[in-house]
């Protein structure tokens, strides 16, 4: 059985608290490894070190703080495989998605390069008689990432990349389901020139999340994850005076319009609500078809569609849809909810529950659903179901449609699919939802825009990545100076005449 380690000033370090979590192999059901769960003593040992190393880095100009970064998106092309292989083993998604989390996050790190360009602050000449102004931004000093298990790689990189490019020491609490590739990352990091003490990473659970919200040195926490525990940890780390930023739950509606293309409509549906088997935030989960006819023809497109998907674990191949949710649990609550929508009264067009794939009846595959006749009041509209679960909801007008998206608690994501170019501006412009999709079944933004929800879905006043990340990780000073004249003419070697 292998034991996981924290890394704490350039070194593995094994965990001292004598707590463990076990990290699974979703697609059989066994164990592969025990990582520990660390206490506040570990957790401030990470802290120590951080604040130790951060100002000499912060003193290291941004040109060669970004040459790091420059090196570090190499060697993550290098590694590439081998960090996918790692990741799929134990979040349980495919080769050519966990390809796709570590790209996303290697193209952050590829836009915190422009670091240089990225902390220039503003000069203002003879702002008044001999005065000028000017602004710098500065880094935080000791900033901290809580991450989850369905993007073990990408969304660590959204974080610790603008935070050392910045001048930041970070550290990382990363989901302890699935651990290993953000140590790989730490080593890659180092590897690449960063300085011991700028990254750690300490594995743990609530202890170690109190123990970074209540660590006074730690001046931003960045989180992502389901909206209560956004919510915790958005009001204790402001209550703590942390700079915070939260992302929470999602429920991302698809609007289908009569005119749109149903055969491109009913391929992006299937990919974004069955794909990673549903694991992600911008998944989309409800399919809001407008009027009768267009409901009943994207049904018979999607259905055989969904009856298709191969389902397997990651070693059976790149042709694999998708493979198991990620915990016992996590299937659990899925088939509970599809239950739900059962007894509610939602037709259950394509039924996954007894799905079981030979050779692997102890791993956690759950089957595709796919729901009809879904109406507000149900607890599978209300609640993100974290799984390969789509539902239609009928609408019989396109205000109708727009209303179930923008009355949602959540305002993560959505898409309209069309071929109308005023019905998609006007959709766009009216939504309360902060990332839309026009014929775009996933609207996540690249990496020099920013990623961020609306509603319970987000809280904070700034985005992930993109412009944000630098604003987040660095605060604005302002100098205001003014010199005395008259000290460039020089000595004076006569007495001056009486005014």
């Amino acid at each position: 059985m292998q034991e996981l380690t924290h890394f704490i000033n350039g070194e593995h370090v094994k965990g001292t608290s004598g707590r463990f979590a076990d990290v699974m192999n979703p697609a059989t059901g066994e164990v592969q490894a025990k990582v520990p769960l660390a206490s506040k003593e570990e957790m401030d040992a990470a802290v120590a070190a951080a604040q130790a190393a951060q100002p000499a880095w912060a003193a290291v100009n941004p040109q060669r703080r970004a040459r790091v970064l420059m090196k570090f998106v190499d060697l993550l092309h290098r590694d590439m495989d081998k960090l996918a292989d790692k990741l799929s083993s134990e979040h349980g998604k495919t080769f050519p998605d966990a390809k796709g989390d570590i790209q996303r996050g290697l193209e952050v790190a590829e836009y915190c390069i422009a670091a240089p360009q990225m902390l220039k602050g503003e000069y203002t000449d003879a702002a008044g008689p001999g005065i000028d102004i000017y602004s710098m931004r500065q880094p935080l000093g000791v900033t901290a990432g809580i991450t989850p298990f369905n993007f073990p790689a990408m969304i660590p990189m959204w974080m610790f990349a603008p935070a050392i490019a910045c001048g930041n020491a970070f550290i990382l609490k990363p989901s302890e389901r699935d651990p290993s590739v953000p140590l790989m990352l730490a080593e890659l990091l180092e590897e690449a020139g960063l300085p011991k003490g700028i990254i750690q990473v300490v594995n743990g659970d609530k202890e170690a999340v109190d123990a970074i919200l209540y660590d006074p040195i730690i001046q931003s926490v960045g989180f992502v994850g389901s909206t209560p525990i956004a919510e915790y940890i958005y009001g204790t780390g402001c209550a703590q005076g942390k700079r915070v930023q939260c992302f929470g739950g999602a429920k991302n509606h698809m609007i289908i319009m009569p005119d749109a293309d149903l055969d491109q409509a009913a391929d992006a549906l299937v990919g974004a609500g069955y794909g990673a088997a549903g694991e992600r935030c911008m998944a989309i989960s409800v399919a809001v078809p407008v009027g009768e006819e267009t409901a009943d023809r994207l049904r018979d497109k999607l259905v055989p569609r969904i009856e298709k998907l191969k389902i397997a674990p990651y070693t059976a191949g790149d042709d694999v849809d998708y493979g198991p949710v990620v915990t016992a649990a996590a299937k659990e609550n899925i088939l509970r909810l599809v239950q739900t929508g059962v007894d509610q009264g939602a037709d259950l067009v394509v039924d996954g529950r007894d799905f079981s794939l030979q050779g692997y009846e102890d791993g956690f595959f759950v089957g595709p659903h796919l729901f009809d006749r879904v109406t507000k009041d149900m607890d599978i509209y209300k609640t993100e179901i974290f799984g390969p679960v789509l539902s239609m909801v009928r609408a019989q007008s396109y205000e109708e449609a727009l209303g179930l998206a923008m009355d949602h608690e959540y305002g993560n994501g959505t898409a309209i699919y069309t071929r109308d170019g005023d019905t998609a501006r006007d959709f766009a412009n009216r939504v309360n939802v902060g990332m839309v999709g026009v014929n775009v079944p996933i609207p996540v933004p690249l990496a020099y825009h920013t990623f961020g929800g609306w509603k319970k879905s987000a809280f904070g006043d700034l985005n992930q990545h993109g412009p944000d990340a630098f604003k987040f990780y660095t605060r604005t000073k302002t100098v205001t100076s003014r010199w005395p004249s008259g000290i460039k003419e020089g000595g004076e070697f006569h007495f001056k005449q009486m005014d």
